[in-house]
């Protein structure tokens, strides 16, 4: 079983910055592909980035070139870099892990097995 928590969610004004962690237990991750979605008011869950355990990212158009993801596999945690943050960032962001082979695109939420309970992230002036 891995457990993850997420930190760094808050209030921010829109072209800010904010550094969201992912941090792991139970098991070493490091194998794993880690995931941010996110899910707005009235809105599905939507992917937001992926980084796969060799340190290849994919991120949403919505988001490339303004969001980054990396991991530091000697603290079992995830980052998430939100740069230039606009109101349509808000959300609560989730991080998800999986070490699974799966069929379902990175994007697909089928494709992760653990979850964290979520942080909020809101842009506002």
């Amino acid at each position: 079983q891995v457990q993850l928590v997420e930190s760094g969610g808050g209030l921010v004004q829109p072209g800010g910055s904010l550094r969201l962690s992912c941090a792991a237990s139970g098991r070493t991750f490091s194998s794993y592909r880690v995931a941010w979605f996110r899910q707005a008011p009235g809105k599905e869950r939507e992917f937001v980035v992926v980084i796969r355990p060799s340190g290849g990212s994919t991120a949403s158009e919505s988001v490339k070139g303004r969001f980054t993801i990396s991991r530091d596999n000697a603290k079992n945690t995830v980052y998430l870099q939100m740069n230039s943050l606009k109101p349509e960032d808000t959300a609560v962001y989730y991080c998800a892990a999986s070490g699974r082979i799966t069929m379902a695109p990175i994007t697909d939420q089928a494709g992760y097995d653990y979850w964290g309970q979520g942080t909020q992230v809101t842009v506002s002036s």
